[in-house]
């Protein structure tokens, strides 16, 4: 027989749930912040006492509730926090069973989605996704198989706090984490993820392309093509870690395409911006150009090229055989982007200081002038060239005899 104290305890309860059913939303919303305040941070034996032990029945009523008017946002933000609770509660794994039984995922999902809902509400249901990930590989691949990846993905492109965007990114990383079956799922919705014309979520995106590249252990090719474009941004931030993740996979298949890319990047293609029709000009409005971020790319393919020389002798060596100091010299001459000059001429310093051979040879182009110029200070070179040495500079047909012996 049920002792008083837990007859009262079961009473409480249920006047609870007759004034959550017989409740308007001013009401449920009420209650909902009340629960937040008394059990967050309760484990799952501690609501099952406040709840009679029958804590079960309150969150079926949140999950149909939740089902039922997420579209518009009804107190979303916090039913998801009263879900949290329930599911991040320690020995409460009956909880998140009951959940996803009920199609939790999936709900969570298409909130990610939805453009009339708040960031908040989004980051909500991206920390409960968060929850359900940890949780062991089955739950992973649920997500996954939710088409979980893509709805993430997406959510992460198109946030506009950086919060949401930080925990997408955190999500993505524990989906490729203990889930090899749709690991490359995931690696290949980060690669998706360099196409975004968000500069954070470009940056997230490298980020954790880092951390799982390691675990893929393949790189696929399909990465080269966006992270060299990533080369032309304006923002510091992005390119940085553009460049750290092009020296992390200097030790996977795609290192020749990219030290190639990379060369290629030194000598851009001409603007043909000067055979546009002059009526479609304003002359009254400044234009800017639309090789600055060519040139850009071009600054920071220089700059790669030098820390790729510094950090391995094999790779410097590649470099040379890939005419990177043809290309070097070429970009040296560009005046119409001065960090593509500095970047240039301070890695050609890399590969004269290296190699005697192309110390002569780059000797040999520039005449003994210009050389010794160019050895005093490299990075300040640009500021010191005339006409003359410019023309040398871009006109250049630098080669190297015996290229396969360039260590002698």
């Amino acid at each position: 027989m049920s002792s008083v104290k837990e007859q009262a305890a079961t009473g409480r309860f249920m006047s609870f749930l007759q004034e959550w059913d017989h409740g308007n939303k001013g009401v449920r919303s009420r209650i909902l912040s009340d629960f937040i305040n008394i059990n967050k941070g309760k484990t799952g034996p501690e609501l099952e006492l406040e709840f009679a032990q029958a804590a079960s029945l309150f969150l079926t009523r949140l999950t149909s509730w939740l089902r039922l008017t997420y579209m518009i946002g009804t107190s979303l933000t916090q039913q998801l926090e009263a879900i949290n609770i329930f599911l991040s509660a320690t020995s409460g794994h009956r909880y998140l069973i009951e959940f996803l039984e009920v199609g939790g995922v999936l709900t969570l999902l298409e909130i990610l989605g939805l453009k009339q809902l708040k960031e908040e509400d989004k980051t909500e249901a991206i920390s409960l996704l968060q929850i359900i990930s940890n949780s062991g590989r089955k739950y992973k691949e649920l997500i996954c198989e939710s088409y979980g990846v893509r709805a993430i993905a997406e959510c992460l492109a198109k946030s506009k706090t950086e919060d949401l965007q930080e925990q997408a990114r955190t999500l993505l990383e524990s989906l490729a984490h203990g889930n090899p079956k749709y690991l490359i799922q995931v690696y290949k919705g980060l690669i998706a993820l360099l196409l975004s014309t968000s500069p954070k979520a470009q940056q997230l995106a490298l980020q954790a392309l880092r951390a799982t590249q390691p675990i893929v252990k393949t790189a696929h090719p399909s990465i080269v093509e966006p992270l060299l474009a990533l080369l032309r941004t304006l923002h510091f931030e992005v390119q940085y870690e553009a460049i750290e993740l092009i020296k992390d996979l200097m030790e996977y298949e795609v290192r020749s395409a990219l030290l190639s890319g990379l060369v290629k990047l030194l000598k851009p293609p001409k603007d043909n911006d000067n055979n546009r029709p002059g009526i479609l000009t304003d002359t009254e409005v400044p234009i800017l150009s639309k090789a600055l971020p060519v040139f850009v790319q071009q600054a920071a393919a220089a700059k790669t090229t030098g820390i790729l020389a510094m950090d391995s002798l094999e790779t410097a060596e590649e470099l040379v055989r890939l005419e990177v100091i043809h290309h070097l010299l070429y970009a040296m001459g560009n005046q119409d982007h001065a960090d593509s000059q500095r970047q240039a001429s301070v890695s050609l310093e890399c590969f004269v200081r290296r190699f005697p051979v192309v110390e002569e040879q780059v000797k040999k182009t520039m005449g003994e002038p210009l050389f010794n110029l160019f050895m005093t200070d490299a990075e300040a070179l640009y500021m010191k060239l005339d006409p003359i040495q410019i023309d040398v500079l871009v006109s250049n047909k630098f080669t190297i005899p015996g290229v396969t012996d360039i260590t002698e």
